[in-house]
């Protein structure tokens, strides 16, 4: 397991610089390297990572509802944010890092507690040397798409 500072969750410098974004994620998924806490606090977990397509897995429950009695938008943006990105990051070579510099998202469905567990899968679409760009859908049991998303990610140096 990587050390990172206790109580943190965010991967010190050095280990970012060390790990191609594939190995930093498989780190996850395998456990070697604690998952962040945004992981923790939203309830989604890592299923599948292969360079440029990422899944992920969340038990929908009422921590995310709003007052109309569905689960909150953002929830889904943030999940969609996390996909997209994670996808762009399996294509990176140790040393380079990325950010979000917009991300679009289509809600199709209501999520409800009612669909159990949900499916956010990111697939990189076009990757240069500064940008790349990503796509996200979340879909229930049936492969019923829920929401869907297009990002664009800024690539830069670590």
């Amino acid at each position: 397991m990587i050390e990172f500072p206790p109580g943190s969750g965010v991967a010190p410098p050095e280990v970012l610089k060390s790990l191609s974004g594939y190995d930093f994620l498989r780190g996850i998924l395998d456990g070697r390297v604690p998952p962040p806490p945004i992981m923790i606090t939203l309830g989604y977990r890592p299923a599948e990572f292969e360079i440029g397509r990422v899944v992920f897995k969340a038990e929908l429950d009422g921590r995310a509802y709003n007052p109309i009695g569905v689960i909150h938008g953002g929830f889904a943006a943030t999940l969609l944010d996390t996909v997209t990105g994670c996808a762009v990051h399996s294509t990176l070579p140790a040393g380079t890092g990325y950010t979000t510099i917009e991300l679009k998202v289509n809600f199709l469905r209501p999520l409800v507690v009612q669909l159990g567990e949900i499916t956010a899968t990111g697939k990189v679409i076009n990757s240069g040397r500064r940008t790349a760009l990503a796509t996200g859908e979340i879909t229930d049991k049936d492969g019923k798409m829920l929401a869907y998303a297009s990002s664009t990610c800024l690539i830069f140096d670590l």
